[in-house]
């Protein structure tokens, strides 16, 4: 029996790819984040990285699908959304996880989180001037004054104990 960190007897604990990849396809990390932080930070993904996701589906339409021709492509678009994440995790860390507590509170109804949204699109056009918009779309719901649907007050009521923490003066 060995005892490592991947194997107890003849199981293999992780699912880890053993095939190494062709040395001209870039190394590229996991974007390493669950449903709700991307579901939070997809629009900013979206905006930031829109040409390289242009050149990957691109790729896939020329090459009929292409999984193994277009992966240098995909790893651009995985490096891209990975550095927004992290400009996000810098410069807006508390707004950003404001809204992606909400979404996973609210079962990911981004309409149920729009004062937390609001204030996180805010820091994110503040310090890495990426708007939120709705592709296609003429009328941006999240920019609307007037909503039909107001969610069920739990957001308003996390807006605002985290805007009266913000306030609090540091010791």
């Amino acid at each position: 029996m060995v005892l490592d960190d991947k194997f107890i007897g003849r199981h293999q604990w992780e699912n880890v790819e053993q095939t190494p990849m062709p040395k001209d396809i870039p190394d590229v990390d996991e974007v390493g984040a669950t449903s709700a932080p991307l579901l939070s930070a997809s629009y900013f993904i979206g905006a930031k990285c829109k040409p390289y996701n242009d050149d990957f589906m691109l790729c896939k339409d020329e090459k009929n699908g292409g999984s193994v021709e277009c992966l240098k492509e995909g790893r651009r678009v995985t490096r891209c959304a990975i550095d927004v994440l992290k400009q996000l995790n810098k410069h807006c860390f508390d707004e950003f996880k404001l809204h992606y507590t909400c979404l996973e509170q609210e079962n990911h109804r981004l309409g149920n989180c729009r004062k937390a949204e609001q204030i996180f699109n805010k820091c994110v056009f503040t310090h890495l001037n990426l708007e939120k918009k709705i592709p296609e779309v003429k009328e941006q719901i999240h920019l609307k004054e007037s909503k039909i649907f107001h969610g069920n007050g739990a957001d308003a009521g996390l807006v605002k104990a985290f805007l009266a923490k913000k306030e609090e003066p540091t010791n």
